[in-house]
C-alpha cells in the first residue's frame, strides 16, 4: 500500500417549523437535545497513519471512525517484527480511544513487493498458529481494537487457499475477543482472486485499494468499478470500504504538497508540476465517491492521513461532510407526540417502522443524509417501492433508490417517487402504530418534527 465520530450535543431552543422546505436539512427542528452532524450509523471513515510520517496530534479524530497504524512486518516463522515507533502507536491509541475512534494494527504493506514472509508463514499450520498468537499478543499489549492484514498479494490458487486458512484462524481469535479483523485488498483484476469469497464472511470489512490504477489516476469511474467488481464477487455492500488516495501519480506528491503549491488545486484532479502531469483526487471527486459509498458501500478509506491538509481543504473533512450530508441526528416526533421507531430495535431488512413512546434509544435516532432518513445503519424505505395508498414503510439496506428518498414539505415528509406522504395509520398514536404512505393532506398524522 503506497481512517466513530464523537457526537457533540446541544439543546434546541424550542420548535422551528418550516412552512416549505426542499430538503431534510432544513426541515422541522425537534425541541429536545440533538446530535450534531455525524457520519451515518454504520458508515466507516478509515484512515491509515504511517509510523514514519505525520503527527498523531494533528489527526482530525472527530471525523474518523477507525485508524490503522502502518506497518508491522511478519517473519517467515509467523513471529512479528518490532512495532516501529511504539510511543507513537501508544499515543495514537490513547487519543483515538479518547475520541471514540477504534485503532487497529496494519500488518504487511507493499514492502517493495516482497510478500515472501506471508507466503511462508501461511503455508504451514504451525507458523500460522504462531502468527495468530503473535497478533493476539500485540493487540493486547497496545490495547488495540483489531488488526488489518495487508498481504500484497496472495496469488490465486495455493497461496489464496493459505490466505483463507490464515484468515479463518485470525477471525476466530479476533472475534472471540471482541476485536476487529479487516484486510486491505487490491483494486481488482485476476490478482483479486487470491482473496477467495470464503474470506468475505471472516472479516468485518475489506479496505479496497482503489488507487494506483485508472487513467487519470484513481478517477471516479475506475474506482467505483473496482468496488463493484468486489461486490459482484459476493462481498456485501456493508463490508465494501472504498479506498481513496491522498497523493498523486506518477510522482507521489502528497495532496498537502499540491495544495501548498496552489490552493485551487484542492478542487482539481490533475495539475502540471515541473512539466509533468500529476493526477490525484481533489475535493469534488472525493465527495462524489463518498456520496456513492453512502448509498452503495460500507464506508471510505484513505491512504494516508499524514498526506492531508487541515482546514477547509482537508480531504478527511470532505469525506465527513459528504457522508454526513450536513444533516443532524436525533428523534423524529409525530402524531400524539410519539417517536418514529424501529420495531424491537431490529436491524433486519423489512423491520417495521412504527410510532412509539419516545425513549431516547438508538431505534429512535434518525440521521438525515442526502435525502434519506437512516437509523441503525439502514434506511427508511417504502416497501417494495410501492406507490399505492397504505403501502407500509420499513427499515431496509440503503440502496439509493427512490423508495428511500424523502423531502420535507410544509412539515410533512413526502416520498417523491410515489408522490405520497409519510402517514401514521388510523390515524392513531398508539404504541405500535405502523407508518405508511398516503395522499398528502398535511393532517396531524402526517406532520413530523425532525432534526434540523
Amino acid at each position: 500500500m503506497p481512517s466513530h465520530a464523537p457526537r457533540r450535543r446541544w439543546a434546541a431552543a424550542g420548535l422551528a417549523v418550516a412552512t416549505v422546505a426542499t430538503g431534510l436539512s432544513v426541515a422541522v427542528a425537534a425541541a429536545d437535545t440533538l446530535e450534531a452532524a455525524a457520519l451515518p450509523d454504520g458508515f466507516r471513515s478509515v484512515g491509515y497513519m504511517p509510523s514514519w510520517s505525520g503527527n498523531v496530534n494533528s489527526i482530525q479524530y472527530g471525523k474518523l471512525t477507525h485508524i490503522n497504524y502502518a506497518f508491522v512486518l511478519p517473519n517467515s516463522n509467523g513471529s512479528l517484527q518490532a512495532v516501529p515507533d511504539p510511543g507513537k502507536l501508544q499515543s495514537l491509541v490513547s487519543q483515538g480511544h479518547g475520541n471514540g475512534v477504534k485503532v487497529s494494527l496494519a500488518i504487511g504493506g507493499w514492502n517493495n513487493g516482497d510478500d515472501s514472509a506471508f507466503e511462508a508463514l501461511a503455508a504451514n499450520p504451525g507458523s500460522r498458529t504462531t502468527f495468530v498468537n503473535s497478533v493476539v499478543n500485540v493487540v493486547n499489549q497496545y490495547h488495540l481494537d483489531g488488526v488489518d492484514i495487508d498481504w500484497e498479494y496472495p496469488d490465486p490458487g495455493t497461496s489464496g487457499n493459505n490466505f483463507t486458512a490464515l484468515m479463518q484462524q485470525l477471525s476466530t481469535a479476533m472475534h472471540s475477543r471482541g476485536k476487529l479483523l479487516t484486510a486491505a485488498v487490491v483494486s481488482g483484476g485476476n490478482t483479486a482472486n487470491g482473496v477467495q469469497p470464503a474470506v468475505f464472511g471472516l472479516v468485518d470489512w475489506l479496505n479496497i485499494m482503489a488507487y494506483d490504477g485508472g487513467s487519470p489516476h484513481a478517477n471516479y469511474d475506475w474506482s467505483i468499478a473496482s468496488a463493484n467488481e468486489w461486490k459482484a464477487r459476493g462481498l456485501p455492500a456493508a463490508k465494501t470500504v472504498l479506498g481513496v488516495p491522498f497523493y498523486s501519480r506518477p510522482g507521489y506528491l502528497t495532496y498537502a504538497q499540491l495544495v501548498a503549491m496552489d490552493p485551487a488545486n484542492a478542487n482539481r484532479d490533475c495539475v502540471t508540476v515541473n512539466g509533468a502531469q500529476q493526477c490525484y483526487n481533489g475535493i469534488p471527486t472525493i465527495k462524489r465517491k463518498t456520496q456513492w459509498a453512502v448509498a452503495h458501500a460500507g464506508g471510505m478509506m484513505n491512504w494516508e492521513l499524514s498526506q492531508d491538509t487541515t482546514g477547509s481543504t482537508s480531504l478527511v473533512s470532505a469525506i465527513y461532510e459528504a457522508a454526513s450530508g450536513g444533516g443532524q441526528a436525533g428523534r423524529i416526533t409525530g402524531y400524539g407526540g410519539k417517536c418514529v421507531d424501529v420495531a424491537g430495535a431490529a436491524t433486519a431488512n423489512g423491520t417495521a417502522v412504527q410510532l412509539w413512546t419516545c425513549n431516547g434509544t438508538a431505534a429512535q435516532r434518525w440521521t438525515s443524509t442526502g435525502g434519506t432518513l437512516r437509523a441503525l445503519g439502514k434506511c427508511l424505505d417504502v416497501t417494495s417501492a410501492g406507490t399505492a395508498n397504505g403501502t407500509p414503510v420499513q427499515l431496509w439496506e440503503c440502496n439509493g433508490t427512490g423508495a428511500q428518498t424523502w423531502t420535507a414539505t410544509g412539515g410533512a415528509l413526502r416520498n417523491p417517487a410515489s408522490g405520497r406522504c409519510l402517514d401514521a395509520t388510523g390515524p392513531s398514536s398508539a404504541d405500535g402504530t405502523r407508518l405508511q404512505i398516503w395522499d398528502c393532506a398535511w393532517s396531524g398524522n402526517q406532520l413530523w418534527q425532525l432534526p434540523a
